[in-house]
């Protein structure tokens, strides 16, 4: 018997040529005499095959206690426990990813067919196979089986895309401002792992008499049930807005929505701002959230938070204070989520910190003379510090107003 193959062992390569790529064959055969068949075949297609190793089992239920990691099964439908297509569908529930191919003495094409429908690459009759055919139905049927995983794997991705795209478009919306002396730019960049959008969230809606109002909120946790309490949240917020209820009525109703549909025991920062309709004075409230940035003509702070409160979900119905703050003819605000800042500055394993953070965000701001880039440049910046991307989600809002009126 040539030694070519061997059960469980790798065939050794030549030496005058380079090792081919090695394919793991797990044949279930009760019978020795046509799995002493099946072991010749392969030994004599060994020059056109890549390398082989073959393992054998007897019954079908030996296989199914082992964790299968052949590229390959070759499987009888005649087998002491398992006749018929009972085998080869269990044996797909078994290992949905591996290529089977049925090698049986029954010569039945409605069996074959069968077979194929039931998730077989190949079927194969045991009297009308050489080394050859069987070399190539290997090969091929593993190649079928491999597209087959790719081609799912990039549906998947397709699918998760478009859920990403659905919650991104309620996370991320068309602010509602129609003030042309206000400029509004904004930014969202999921964490580290990009793989779902996370709880970040932001709106913009300006009132029929020229009231501003502003959002910026953030959902504790990452993940598909964050980013969907970030789009309710949202939506809750926009709604009472549009229906003119005051700043601390709208957190409570948006409170409100958070504790109905949480599906988990969650919070959320929020800051909301209102600008009056002549644009001299803001309102702001804070649950929780970091305060914004104030840019004018001074030069730049960030807000007090001697009147923050606690976020929403936490202590409900406690209600919030707001600060009234007087601004220029010129300003900007610029409003963020904790994942700006809340990275690790590189090499000394230390908070960026919110005093570091609007440094940096003047500098960008200054850099860019003002415009939408000055927040492209910004997230760069805490990269560059974080030593890498940011772990965390990180929205930004800067909204920016000029009167026209001389500088002085």
């Amino acid at each position: 018997m040539s030694n070519a193959v061997r059960y469980g062992e790798q065939a050794p390569p030549r030496r005058s040529a380079p090792q081919p790529t090695r394919l793991h064959v797990l044949l279930i055969e009760d019978d020795d005499g046509d799995a002493l068949l099946v072991e010749e075949m392969l030994a004599d297609a060994a020059g056109s095959l890549e390398q082989v190793v073959l393992d054998r089992v007897t019954t079908l239920q030996r296989a199914l206690e082992r964790r299968i990691t052949a590229d390959c099964v070759l499987l009888d439908l005649q087998l002491p426990d398992a006749t018929g297509l009972t085998g080869l569908t269990r044996l797909r529930q078994h290992a949905p990813s591996t290529a089977v191919i049925v090698l049986t003495g029954q010569e039945d094409e409605a069996t074959g067919v069968a077979a194929l429908g039931a998730g077989a690459q190949d079927y194969l009759v045991k009297q009308h196979v050489d080394g050859s055919l069987l070399a190539r139905t290997l090969r091929y049927s593993w190649e079928r089986s491999r597209a087959e995983r790719v081609e799912q794997q990039l549906l998947q991705h397709q699918l998760l895309a478009r859920e990403n795209a659905r919650l991104e478009r309620g996370l991320l919306p068309t602010p509602l401002v129609t003030d042309p002396r206000l400029k509004l730019a904004v930014r969202y960049r999921p964490g580290r792992n990009g793989a779902l959008l996370g709880g970040d969230f932001y709106d913009a809606v300006e009132l029929p008499d020229g009231t501003l109002q502003l959002i910026i909120g953030d959902v504790c946790g990452h993940g598909p049930d964050e980013a969907a309490l970030g789009v309710a949240l949202r939506i809750a917020w926009r709604s009472v807005v549009l229906a003119g209820l005051p700043m601390a009525e709208s957190l409570a109703m948006v409170e409100k929505m958070l504790e109905h549909e949480a599906l988990d025991p969650l919070f959320a920062t929020v800051c909301m701002i209102t600008v009056a309709p002549d644009r001299r004075s803001l309102k702001m409230a804070l649950a929780g959230h970091p305060p914004p940035l104030l840019i004018d003509e001074s030069g730049g702070r960030l807000l007090s938070r001697e009147k923050l409160g606690p976020p929403l979900g936490v202590v409900p119905g406690i209600g919030w204070q707001e600060l009234t703050v007087p601004i220029g003819p010129r300003w900007s605000l610029l409003l963020y989520t904790d994942g700006l800042f809340e990275g690790r500055v590189e090499g000394s394993g230390e908070r960026v910190g919110l005093e570091r953070m609007a440094a940096a965000a003047l500098n960008s701001l200054k850099a860019e003379d003002g415009s939408d880039s000055a927040l492209d440049h910004l997230i760069s910046e805490m990269d560059v510090l974080h030593g890498g991307p940011l772990d965390d989600d990180v929205a930004l809002a800067l909204l920016t107003f000029d009167s026209g009126e001389p500088a002085r």
